[in-house]
């Protein structure tokens, strides 16, 4: 199941490269609170001699060789671009592996536009993240945890763009509860974050003291769900929408989405692309699921738009009335308009995003909303305005890549500016825009493209992983295509093994992605890697089999309903095209893998195409598809794919079910499961495995009691590649 929240746009269209409840009665709207009161007396960031920290050590092995999963943790990750308001530097984050402390540790850097060697800018043990320019570009907000809770700080960068200056970081933000999702006003005087907070109370100081309270019961009562939400148990507090001074030091803010049964940004992806500023600064608009007198959140997508001045003395104002998912506002340039995404049925998070645009008067919205792309069968992932009030830049997953396009307000349609590989996030400055761009065979880079450039006329700015790509070995990828489910053409990926030789014979890794709304397209992925698979002496097979997304709306929703029968043909016919098409293919030496749903494909396959593989992975795979209904916790997700809920339909999740076919299992597998899973509960991995034992199916249980539904510790992150690797080593 993919991590469902549209909200943020990644979740839904990289969810599978492999994205609350107070348990209290609601509450009436309190008073309005008073403008804060600002302190200018500047809070200095605590003496902290380890602020520095210490060089890493390499990870992986000198000299050529094969890629591997030691590479794969080598990788320093780019992403978080900002343009700076002249469009000459480029802000973003780094993320590097710190194998000793088993964590990832970001730094902030600068970049020229036009290229050379980039600045660190700050490096804190602590980490940064969240960058944003000061309207006038002599500071680089951003969030840190270095003063002891998540605040936001600032440093100056030099008036002639070469680097920081010599000043330390400075503490912004001095609030007594931790901050996140950064959001700069435009006249940069004031800036929106998020925090968690007791939706009874009416400031910060009353939250902090509810949840000072200690008391030896540990029993938690709720009265609605969710009760626990991803990889959370839920609690009373909310996140809230909170607005406060840039004047160092200031210690008190207002909380502008009071009265919302909801959580500002969404919980558990949402950020700060789900709020903006009006072009006046005095208000934000932001999108809500408001639970008050609606349904409940786990069988909800109802989010709208909200407007709320940034002093509190308005609550706030529900912009549009949609019953689906409206979500990422951004305003025009010359503030006219205010344009977002919304899709078009309820209780579905994998339908199409459409580009939508309404009349903005200063403080609210008049005339009807009128979708711009919806004559384009994409689904648009996210999108920003430049200078030009009449065309903004998306990116939309189409054929196996995400591409960058170029969408005119007035009718002019789509044009692709970049087509291969994954576009994943945006800056757009006046003269050219910045982005993050990865494929099969390189990590996330930053590159340019000037905004009168031609398709794929783009710009490598940074090189981090250059020197890494240079020595190790990969293998080519291919994309193919076939006829697959009631004829229609299905798209797959074939990655060659390293030192690939034609006359050869390979043992195959078959991939299956999850969501099951999801893609393996032309993406660098940090679980399901090809290239792992590829140094490791494998060929990999992937298949976009009906129900993926980027080939068109009614591919994507042809597999609800059909989770066994549809894609399961698709992957049948994909993976004997392949071999047909491809002999170096070893057809005896396969194996299958999937996490999600293609964890319940692996499932599905062990009772209804047993003989097939050598051996199976399951990860996070659904193994009852009735007690995952009762136990998973959005329920409009199976609700959506199952056409209703469990006890109005019992045949519909019976229809598809792994564990009636158990007596059928016989193909060796590993079994993945992470306690903190409770989108796929680990008593789905360990039922599966229960199964298996008891059958006398050679098996293995891997769990994990301190992850997800993903596995984000670098250490948890080695042993899963070597126990995957390893099982596979062991039946070839």
């Amino acid at each position: 199941m993919s991590p469902p929240s549209p909200a943020s746009l990644p979740s839904l269209l990289a969810a599978c490269m492999l994205l609350g409840c107070s348990g209290q009665p609601a509450q009436s709207q309190p008073e309005p609170e008073a403008k804060p009161t600002l302190t200018p007396t500047p809070t200095p960031v605590p003496d902290d001699r380890e602020a520095e920290p210490a060089a890493l050590e390499p990870i992986a092995p000198a000299g050529q060789h094969p890629f591997s999963v030691l590479d794969l943790l080598e990788v320093d990750r780019v992403s978080s671009p900002a343009l700076s308001p002249d469009g000459r530097l480029v802000a973003y984050v780094l993320r590097e592996t710190d194998m000793a402390a088993n964590a990832g540790r970001t730094s902030l850097w600068l970049q020229a536009v036009a290229g050379g060697e980039p600045t660190r800018i700050d490096a804190h043990r602590k980490g940064a993240s969240q960058p944003q320019w000061s309207p006038d570009g002599k500071y680089l907000y951003f969030v840190s945890s270095r003063s002891g809770s998540s605040q936001v700080f600032r440093r100056a960068i030099q008036a002639d763009g070469a680097g920081p200056s010599a000043s330390d970081a400075e503490q912004i933000t001095d609030l007594p509860v931790p901050v996140s999702n950064l959001l700069l006003a435009p006249n940069g005087e004031q800036l929106a974050v998020s925090a968690e907070l007791d939706p009874a109370c009416p400031d910060l100081a009353c939250s902090v003291e509810r949840d000072a309270v200690i008391s030896a019961a540990t029993g938690v009562a709720y009265d609605r769900l969710f009760v626990r939400h991803w990889d959370s148990w839920k609690d009373h507090r909310r996140s809230a929408l909170l607005v406060t001074a840039t004047t160092p030091g200031t210690t008190t803010a207002t909380i502008v989405s009071k009265g919302l049964d909801a959580d500002v940004p969404s919980k558990p992806f949402g950020g700060a692309e789900e709020y903006r500023f009006t072009p006046d600064g005095r208000g934000l608009v932001f999108t809500a699921r408001d639970a008050h007198g609606g349904p409940g959140e786990p069988w909800s997508t109802n989010f709208d738009l909200y407007y709320a001045p940034i002093d509190g003395s308005a609550a706030p104002l529900q912009l549009t009335q949609n019953p689906a998912w409206d979500t990422h506002p951004r305003f025009s340039p010359d503030g006219e308009q205010l344009t977002y995404l919304a899709m078009a049925r309820p209780g579905y998070e994998a339908d199409r995003f459409v580009l939508m645009t309404l009349n903005w008067t200063g403080a609210g919205v008049e005339g009807e909303p009128r979708a711009v792309t919806s004559a384009w069968d994409r689904s648009i992932a996210s999108f920003e305005f430049g200078a030009d009030p009449s065309v903004v830049f998306a990116t939309a997953q189409e054929l196996g890549h995400k591409r960058l396009f170029r969408i005119g307000l007035d009718g002019e349609p789509p044009r692709a500016l970049v087509e291969t590989g994954t576009v994943a996030e945006i800056s757009v400055g006046a003269e050219a825009l910045v982005f993050t761009h990865h494929d099969l065979t390189h990590p996330a880079e930053l590159h340019t493209l000037e905004l009168g450039g031609t398709v794929d006329g783009r710009r490598t700015i940074s090189h981090h992983n250059d020197a890494l790509i240079a020595r190790v070995d990969m293998g080519a990828p291919e994309q193919f295509s076939f006829p697959g489910w009631n004829g229609e053409t299905v798209h797959g990926w074939v990655v060659q093994p390293v030192e690939f030789d034609p006359s050869k014979s390979y043992p195959v890794a078959f991939v299956i992605h999850g969501g099951p709304q999801g893609s393996f397209g032309d993406q660098f992925h940090f679980r399901w890697n090809p290239q792992t698979y590829a140094g490791a002496g494998y060929a990999t097979v992937m298949i976009d089999f009906h129900g993926s997304t980027g080939y068109g709306q009614a591919f994507t929703d042809s597999i609800a309903r059909h989770w066994g029968s549809r894609p399961f043909e698709d992957l049948q016919k994909g993976l004997a095209f392949a071999l047909e098409r491809y002999p170096w293919l070893a057809s005896d030496k396969i194996c299958a893998l999937g996490a999600s749903y293609g964890g319940f494909m692996i499932n599905w396959i062990a009772g209804n195409w047993p003989q097939r593989f050598r051996c199976l992975v399951n990860h996070d795979g659904i193994f009852d598809q009735r007690m995952m209904y009762y136990a998973t916790e959005e329920l409009w997700f199976p609700e959506w794919e199952h056409g209703a809920p469990e006890f109005e339909n019992p045949g519909a999740y019976a229809r598809f079910n792994p564990v009636d076919h158990v007596d059928k299992w016989q193909t060796p597998m590993l079994v993945v499961h992470g306690s903190l899973d409770y989108r796929v509960p680990v008593e789905q991995g360990l039922a599966t495995f229960t199964a298996l034992q008891r059958r006398g199916v050679e098996s293995r249980f891997l769990h994990f009691p301190d992850e997800n539904h993903w596995v984000l510790r670098p250490a948890n992150a080695k042993q899963w590649h070597d126990e995957v690797l390893g099982w596979l080593a062991a039946h070839y």
